[in-house]
């Protein structure tokens, strides 16, 4: 204490004379202030995306539509959209800017002739071009790089069984890919390739939604479980096989999800078009319900990321300090030690 109680006048003794040093006979003036450094503001914390990865599941994929009702309800449009098969043709409705009502219009008014065309081959018994030119006169005839949110389709490539994901190029096409159930649909040629329906693969293609950017992914899970029941018909048996294929895939891939929704329609079969109005209330429901856990892991990440974008800051204010002393002049810093100039403006 006593220290600095010397130091403190000696400081200001010399301070003064070095001023009326350079000064001449003139009164001394105050010393030169260090310029204060201006603080860099704060930026805030980026918004948190949502994604949503739809899953496959024939008529079961009018349920896409009550899930995205209520996250549009609840101020949680998804950001980013990935679809398997039917999950794919909601998905790229909802991508090209419809909003879940306007594609709840759409699924009232479907008319299944528009979406089928049957034809006796070996490869499958629906060629699947009626479905593709649906979709792409539905979407506006746009690309998938056109498309008002990033979207995806996932197929699988029949030569290997590749994981294939399709974000360029003819939007009807891709989700005809994605969309045909082997021995049902026939493959659909792309290049020197022949492609089949994703959910052997990725049921519910939570991986390609994160690959968009998604920051939370809401996977939508409308997939046939084997329950221990014999499907009553060639689709229902097709669809069963094709989950069980996909099923231990579709568990790892689904526990890399935020927030899976399960929407009660496992009772409704692969061609029951007569029950679109309640899977989409199905959807509904289920969305609602698992409403709390998207608002808690939604509130988790932004406050990462307000305690991140805290720590950044701290980190600049020091570095903007440290910065300040290292420019200040040895008058200045008497100056500061009588008391007399401003100091650095930062951390300490």
């Amino acid at each position: 204490m006593r220290q600095h109680t010397f130091l403190r006048p000696l400081a200001l003794a010399l301070a003064v004379a070095g001023l009326s040093a350079c000064g001449g006979g003139t009164a001394p003036n105050q010393p030169a202030a260090a310029p204060a450094t201006p603080t860099t503001p704060a930026a805030a914390p980026a918004p948190i995306k949502v994604g949503i990865a739809l899953g496959g599941g024939a008529a079961k994929g009018f349920a896409h539509i009550g899930v995205i009702k209520m996250l549009e309800a609840n101020g949680y449009a998804p950001a980013v959209v990935s679809g398997t098969s039917a999950g794919a043709v909601v998905g790229a409705l909802y991508a090209s800017g419809m909003n879940a009502f306007d594609m709840q219009e759409k699924a009232v008014a479907l008319d299944e002739a528009k979406i089928r065309d049957l034809q006796l081959s070996s490869g499958g018994l629906v060629v699947g071009k009626k479905l593709e030119d649906y979709v792409n006169e539905q979407v506006g005839r746009k690309t998938l790089e056109q498309m008002a949110k990033p979207f995806v389709a996932v197929a699988t490539r029949l030569e290997d069984g590749e994981r294939t994901v399709f974000a360029r190029g003819n939007t009807g096409q891709a989700v005809r890919a994605s969309s045909s159930v082997p021995g049902v649909f026939q493959p659909v040629t792309i290049g020197k390739y022949h492609f089949v329906d994703g959910g052997i693969v990725s049921p519910v293609p939570v991986d390609a939604a994160r690959q968009l950017g998604a920051d939370v992914v809401v996977a939508v899970d409308i997939s046939n479980k084997a329950r221990g029941k014999t499907p009553g018909d060639m689709l229902g048996t097709l669809g069963q096989s094709i989950a069980i294929m996909g099923q231990k895939l579709g568990e790892a891939e689904l526990a890399r999800a935020d927030v899976v929704i399960r929407p009660q329609v496992l009772d409704i079969g692969p061609a029951d078009f007569a029950q679109r109005a309640s899977a989409i209330l199905e959807g509904e429901k289920a969305a609602l319900a698992a409403m709390p856990q998207i608002r808690e892991r939604i509130a988790q990440l932004q406050a990462e990321r307000a305690r991140a974008a805290q720590l950044a800051q701290e980190k600049v204010r020091e570095a903007e300090y440290k910065a300040c002393l290292e420019k200040r002049s040895s008058l200045q810093k008497l100056a500061g030690m009588a008391g007399m100039g401003e100091g650095c403006v930062g951390a300490r």
